[in-house]
């Protein structure tokens, strides 16, 4: 308890440096693989604050690792930049207001990710350097969390062999330490490659991929209903074979995403989209290729650690908001349906009679959510080979729901800068624990070996598979 008023001093003197990276991210949203003024701004930071930074990481140009501090542990903070596609949106305004149609936005809060975990990292390593203390800590820049799984490429390129804990959060409605499982997830690409003919004067000699792709679609939909109820399968196009209705399509590309509790519901799942997508080719007389994208396993819980986190979210308490963010949070809200609010309270197990406009109470420990968290992350991958703690930080209004413009319009707001200073608060107060009582991380390591020792860890992707840094163009 002695040191936590210090770290939080530490983090405070580092806030508005910290909060003017996440406002700057925010502003030149980028997707996937392409955050090149994204990562660079991380790096330029992360080289002010003193660390030793390594860019261009296993493989990706915009991954990058800062170091500071010398020995053991080695503590990590992992943070996020990327943004999502046709989210543009005006910032503190509770109406969708584009800033550039079809443009870009950070409808996931990455912006508040990347440079709260930088913040935390920054306040550790300044706490290590003021009490001469060994230890390393290290920030991971992780690009393409949003279906790129760039995670997943730095665990396969060794990044996280020599790390004893990992540390990371995510913006949202409630501070709350994340105790449930993510899914298991898969990304594919389906090109189907047919025929081009005159659609008016000769369609009987075409072969149209797009029939191939609307026939996928059909089959998977009818999948539905014999799979396991919490897997989820979505698409999306990439590419329709053109915009000429008098053409038959000889090319077509559906993007899928397939998600399950485990990677031994994935793996079998995933065969029998691939069997759809092959029988969708032979129904059209087309020929279909399979790219695999990106995958991700099943999230792997240290119990003991989330422990050690839920201790420093109880001494801290939860983030005080003033009227003027409560104000804006109840505009936002007006243009959510009740089922927002209710669906975000039962995730965290809340009553959806809260009624609060801002998530400023502590979600009580031991609650049992009423809805499942069926979303998924390449922070799983880490959390098979690293002892891994993530928080749920309180940075928008009750109801918000990830990859929406109102979700875009908050990322600037103070309501989600104090949401993101108290989750760097919390992630910086859990390091000092882990770097003073050495027990701590050791308990961490057994008990995460119960978790993971006993399945290897499997990537649901290609070993031969390369990042595909493309990915964002096709």
């Amino acid at each position: 308890m002695s040191n936590i008023p210090e770290i939080w001093t530490l983090v405070d003197e580092k806030q508005a440096r910290l909060t003017a990276l996440s406002d700057q991210i925010w502003e030149t949203p980028e997707l996937c693989f392409a955050e090149v003024k994204s990562a660079a701004a991380h790096v330029a930071e992360l080289e002010a604050q003193g660390f030793r930074v390594t860019a261009g990481c296993a493989g990706m140009p915009t991954a990058l690792v800062g170091e500071a501090g010398s020995g053991g542990p080695i503590i990590a903070f992992l943070g996020e930049f990327d943004a999502l596609p046709d989210l543009s949106q005006q910032a503190g305004v509770a109406q969708p207001i584009p800033l550039a149609d079809g443009g870009k936005g950070h409808g996931c809060g990455h912006n508040l990710l990347g440079a709260g975990a930088m913040l935390a990292a920054t306040a550790v390593k300044d706490w290590l350097a003021a009490n001469g203390l060994p230890g390393t800590v290290r920030y991971y820049g992780c690009p393409a969390e949003e279906g790129g799984a760039a995670k997943v490429f730095m665990v396969k390129a060794g990044l996280f062999d020599d790390v004893d804990i990992a540390l990371s959060w995510h913006p949202g409605c409630f501070a709350d330490v994340m105790t449930r499982s993510w899914l298991a997830n898969a990304r594919f690409d389906f090109t189907f490659h047919g025929k081009a003919s005159h659609a008016g004067a000769s369609p009987h000699l075409g072969r149209s991929a797009l029939d191939a792709v609307e026939l996928m679609n059909v089959g998977v939909n009818y999948m539905r209903e014999h799979m396991p109820s919490d897997a989820r399968i979505h698409y999306a196009m990439i590419d329709g074979g053109g915009i000429a209705p008098n053409v038959v399509q000889r090319r077509a590309k559906v993007r899928y995403a397939i998600r399950a509790s485990s990677l031994a519901d994935l793996l079998p799942l995933i065969e029998r989209v691939k069997a759809v997508a092959q029988g969708a080719a032979l129904m059209t007389e087309t020929q279909v290729s399979i790219e695999a994208l990106s995958g991700v396993a099943n999230l792997v819980h240290t119990a003991s650690l989330n422990e050690v986190m839920r201790r420093k979210l109880d001494e801290i308490g939860p983030p005080q908001f003033d009227d003027a963010d409560v104000t804006f949070a109840r505009e936002i809200q007006a243009t959510l349906e009740d089922t927002d609010i209710a669906n975000t309270c039962a995730q965290y197990g809340l009553d959806p009679e809260t009624n609060r406009p801002l998530g400023d109470i502590l979600v009580p420990k031991g609650l049992t959510p009423a809805s499942p968290l069926t979303v998924s992350g390449d922070i799983s991958d880490v959390s098979w080979v690293v002892p891994t703690a993530q928080l749920f930080g309180a940075t928008f209004a009750v109801g918000t729901q990830f990859h929406t413009w109102q979700m875009v319009a908050q990322g600037k707001s103070p309501a989600a800068h104090k949401g993101m200073v108290h989750a760097a608060k919390v992630m910086a107060a859990t390091a000092i624990d882990l770097f003073q009582d050495h027990g701590l991380i050791e308990q961490a390591k057994a008990d995460h070996a119960k978790r993971a020792g006993k399945a290897r860890y499997r990537s649901p992707m290609p070993d031969d598979i390369k990042p595909p840094v493309e990915m964002s163009a096709a």
